[in-house]
């Protein structure tokens, strides 16, 4: 029967996406990669989404991140994208977390219960107690690397983590993991080197913060304010989005 799912049916078949509607994904971090994520995984058919973002957008946040906007300046980032990603199907299953994950906070998940794991949050701690948690559960888990002061899209590639290079991210993040003991981590990173930022404290959020009112964690407290666009953030969420549909439905390119 056409639905608004039909176009993708087209390309991975009725199995792949009775799939999809049956799994269950966990986005943490919904911003410039994030939320693009989460768009493209809505407008895939997944059918559960848990969004995990303690941050509210602001004004800053709407030359790059899909559910920034005017309108929703001062909202917290996973009530906007629940509203939207149940425009897209109402059929979706959302729960949200206005959490900043942190090994402290990570009680509050049962990471068993996900198909697959989106890590798109910036701290490494963070990123460490994600990957942690879903190796020792044995849940694929795909990690986003550094995207700020970027300006070529096309520069990201999808790799394990200890075949990456340039990106600084990537760097402490291999380091961590050999720690751990951790053998493997999918992550889509860039070998672009980053771009210093221009020091014009009258555009910088370190001088001039308007976080909305209630942000938890200000621009000011930040050791640094990375410069960022409309496209580069956009392009590893979508990456992101592409390689958990492929992993979680097995059709990578094939003709079915």
């Amino acid at each position: 029967m056409l639905n608004q799912f039909s176009r993708t049916e087209l390309l991975f078949g009725k199995e792949a996406m009775e799939k999809l509607a049956r799994s269950r994904v966990a986005v943490f971090g919904i911003g410039g990669v994030g939320g693009y994520t989460v768009e493209a995984l809505a407008r895939s058919n997944i059918g559960a989404l848990d969004l995990i973002d303690d941050d509210k957008v602001c004004l800053t946040n709407i030359n790059r991140q899909i559910f920034a906007t005017r309108k929703t300046v001062g909202r917290y980032k996973v009530d906007v994208a629940e509203e939207r990603v149940k425009e897209i199907n109402p059929d979706i299953k959302v729960k949200t977390y206005k959490t900043f994950f942190m090994p402290e906070t990570s009680g509050q998940f049962d990471f068993s219960q996900y198909d697959y794991i989106v890590d798109a949050i910036d701290t490494v701690t963070g990123k460490i107690e994600l990957v942690v948690k879903a190796k020792e559960l044995n849940v694929p888990i795909i990690s986003a690397m550094g995207a700020g002061n970027k300006l070529d899209p096309t520069k990201f590639e999808v790799a394990d983590i200890y075949e990456t290079s340039i990106c600084p991210l990537a760097k402490v993040m291999r380091k961590e993991l050999r720690q751990r003991n951790i053998e493997s981590l999918k992550v889509v990173y860039s070998k672009e080197p980053a771009i210093t930022p221009l020091e014009d404290m009258s555009i910088s959020c370190r001088t001039n913060c308007i976080c909305p009112p209630g942000t938890a964690r200000k621009c000011t407290q930040r050791r640094q304010v990375p410069g960022s666009n409309a496209f580069v953030p956009a392009v590893a969420g979508l990456i992101i989005a592409g390689e958990v549909i492929k992993d979680l439905t097995g059709v990578r390119g094939k003709t079915l």
